[in-house]
């Protein structure tokens, strides 16, 4: 852990990890039911997900002058049972992890999203000594120096104290064009950093730039790119929103009055009132209120400058950049062969992939899809995903293995009449009470043991033993034991699309 001293310990420090997007141009492996935050992409030969390490990146500040209160998680309704998984995961590096999930019911930007955690922070803080502090980042970032992350963090929170917004600039490496940048009063003397505080005045936020103009930012220096990361009070926060937007200010508080609490476990669910979220404008942190702070003396906003070998993998460009490259400039992931090919990323997921005499090439192969794109050109996989959801094709949304709260499923093959799939059940876990109006089910165990609900009957089955489920019988599916359960299911019927069930029970709120 790095050493740090903070001028204060007045205030509770909340971690708030952004967990929206759905990373569009990192399909096919990430897709909106299981976006790129919760893979493992870094390519440092860490296998924790981009969110498991931007809480980890967060927690590395905690210490003797840092005390963590509980992360603040806010995703997607559909996702917050794969950010509990992986919470769950980093139980054992970080014992005193504890988290509640905001869940929005529809995606509407980082905006409201940050206000749902302030208005929570305030809530959970009341009575205790000061105004909580947020330290907000999004899930889908990477950083190869963990060190300079947590000094600049800390140098943050510091600021923070003060009652200004400190936001992290990340040092440019490259004229890149998919960032915004902040542009800070740049003295050769450096006269502009805060004597105290060591921080940048910040002048103001300017677009994405084209080429010309980014190598122009980096020829003049002051110029910083804009990676999202915030730290400040709670209190600045809702102030400052309800001065510049009142209408988000006043949707969201509405809806958080709304709403509805749920325990599942170890974990703290809320929702905010569905309809009235709804109405709330979509709008980002930095168009909302942060690009409206430079020069306003009520909300104060200073840059500390973040070297860190920092990356936002917002395409597969930047996966091969961050990458760990052979002597040829490659990198690879899962089964693969080359051969006289250069500066090209290969990533296979279900079966061996090969590439001959290639150069300059992404290559992406998961079980349902296969990627090859020009590296130069990767940012334009999302012209593709656009092209999936004009032809409502499942692709854009699911792999042929899906994540479920119980489990998993895989669809290994469908034709007229008939689907199979593979299916694994976590140890105590169980599926809804069910039945399916179309379909029989051919349920057949080949390990762990099966606790089968058949109509009024409830039978176990071990290894090698099986059952039949006839069309319209109420059943259930669970694990008993302590170890996985799988199955092999034969589906046969007229129709065997996934919207053909019927929930009774659901111990995940899904009836």
């Amino acid at each position: 852990m790095t050493d740090i001293t903070l001028a204060s310990k007045s205030s509770q420090i909340i971690p708030v990890i952004l967990c929206g997007g759905s990373g569009t141009r990192l399909w096919p492996l990430s897709r909106s039911g299981f976006p790129k935050q919760f893979l493992v992409l870094s390519g440092d030969g860490s296998n924790q997900s981009l969110f498991q390490q931007a809480i980890g990146r967060i927690h590395a500040v905690a210490g003797k002058e840092v005390a963590l209160g509980k992360t603040v998680i806010v995703t997607n309704e559909e996702h917050r049972f794969l950010a509990l998984d992986q919470l769950r995961e980093l139980k054992g590096e970080h014992q005193n992890l504890e988290a509640t999930l905001l869940l929005e019911p529809i995606g509407r930007n980082t905006a409201p999203a940050l206000t749902l955690a302030a208005l929570y922070a305030q809530d959970q803080t009341v009575g205790i000594n000061g105004d909580p502090i947020l330290v907000v980042t999004p899930a889908d970032q990477t950083v190869t120096n963990p060190a300079a992350f947590t000094k600049a963090l800390a140098k943050s929170i510091d600021i923070a104290q003060t009652g200004a917004i400190a936001i992290l600039g990340i040092t440019p490496t490259a004229p890149e064009t998919g960032y915004g940048y902040i542009k800070t009063k740049h003295e050769a003397n450096q006269e502009t950093k805060h004597q105290q505080d060591d921080a940048f005045v910040v002048e103001r936020f300017v677009e994405k730039p084209n080429e010309a103009t980014a190598k122009q930012y980096l020829q003049e220096g002051g110029y910083y790119w804009n990676g999202g990361m915030f730290v400040l009070k709670a209190s600045i926060w809702l102030a400052a929103l309800k001065e510049f937007r009142p209408d988000i200010f006043g949707a969201t508080e509405t809806a958080w009055v709304g709403k509805a609490e749920d325990h599942s476990g170890d974990a703290t669910f809320i929702r905010p009132d569905k309809e009235i979220f709804k109405t709330i404008p979509s709008e980002s942190i930095d168009y909302a209120v942060i690009e409206k702070c430079p020069g306003n003396a009520k909300f104060p906003i200073k840059m500390v400058e973040l070297d860190a070998g920092w990356n936002d993998l917002g395409a597969w460009d930047a996966v091969w950049q961050v990458g760990k490259q052979d002597q040829q400039g490659n990198v690879t992931s899962g089964d693969t062969l080359l051969t006289n090919s250069k500066n090209s990323l290969i990533h296979a997921s279900s079966r061996l992939v090969s590439a001959v005499g290639v150069e300059n090439l992404i290559i992406v192969e998961t079980a349902d899809a296969v990627l090859v794109a020009d590296r130069k050109n990767s940012q334009d996989v999302k012209n593709i995903v656009g092209q999936l959801e004009a032809q409502k094709r499942e692709e854009k949304n699911l792999h042929r293995k899906v994540s479920r709260p119980w489990g998993w499923y895989d669809s290994v093959d469908e034709g007229e009449r008939f689907k199979v799939k593979r299916i694994q059940v976590k140890p105590g876990a169980s599926l809804s009470l069910q039945m399916h109006h179309h379909r029989a089910e051919h349920w057949i165990v080949v390990k762990g043991t099966a606790e089968i609900t058949n109509g009024d009957k409830v039978i176990h089955l071990a290894e090698n033993q099986s059952t039949y489920i006839p069309q319209g019988q109420t059943h259930r599916l669970a694990n008993p034991g302590k170890t996985p359960l799988e199955i092999i299911e034969v589906q046969s019927g007229s129709y065997l699309g996934e919207d053909d069930i019927v929930r009774f029970e659901d111990s995940y709120g899904r009836n």
